[in-house]
């Protein structure tokens, strides 16, 4: 049961991830694309906008479809961590911790999956325990 708890919890996550990362390259789902992300990062101070939109966009495409996939589970968990860390420090930290103000309510929820699940491993339906075990 726990393996399937795991496996609920990284595709659901994982693929919510990649997601957003598909709004930050193509503009899917609402986004921006690369264009208008990359123009709202260098008002934020994040230059040059349009290569940091796309590093960000393929960080959380990549850490996204590890995390949900069980491979290499832990790079996947960090790329996730890491733009969530950035996240924070650029964007929601100063708003507070609910994300009804904008603040960083989502980012450590994402935080804390994402490392609950590299530190107690992807469980047994993932590429990780076929390669790994």
């Amino acid at each position: 049961m726990a393996a399937f708890g795991l496996l609920v919890i990284r595709l659901v996550v994982g693929l919510t991830f990649a997601a957003h990362g598909t709004q930050k390259l193509f503009g899917w789902f609402g986004g921006h694309g690369v264009q208008g992300t990359g123009g709202f990062f260098e008002s934020i101070g994040i230059k040059p906008g349009r290569t940091m939109a796309l590093l960000a966009g393929i960080s959380e495409v990549a850490g996204g479809l590890l995390f949900a996939a069980g491979f290499l589970t832990p790079l996947g968990a960090l790329l996730i961590i890491g733009t969530m860390i950035v996240a924070i420090v650029k964007v929601h930290g100063a708003n507070g911790y609910w994300a009804t103000e904008n603040g960083t309510e989502y980012n450590v929820m994402l935080i804390v999956v994402a490392l609950g699940v590299a530190l107690v491993g992807a469980g047994s339906f993932s590429i990780d325990a076929l390669l790994f075990a």
